[in-house]
């Protein structure tokens, strides 16, 4: 009986402890541009509507222009 309690004791430890302690991610990289320039293209891909200059895709957000990628 003493070893049964110890053996279901060791069960439940081990399984209602959790491997990971903590996780954290990274801040996102992001370029916001607040005007677009004079020669830019607008294009849409795949229904999307997109801004085009300097060989990058931006997208029009509240904060300004964001670079994505398409």
């Amino acid at each position: 009986m003493r070893t049964f309690v110890i053996l279901i004791s060791a069960f439940l430890l081990f399984n209602l402890s959790s491997c990971a302690t903590h996780v954290s991610t990274r801040p996102a990289k992001v370029t916001v541009i607040k005007t677009v320039p004079k020669h830019h293209r607008i294009v849409t891909v795949k229904g999307k509507r997109y801004y085009f200059w300097s060989g990058k895709h931006y997208k029009k957000t509240r904060r300004g222009f964001v670079l994505i990628r398409v």
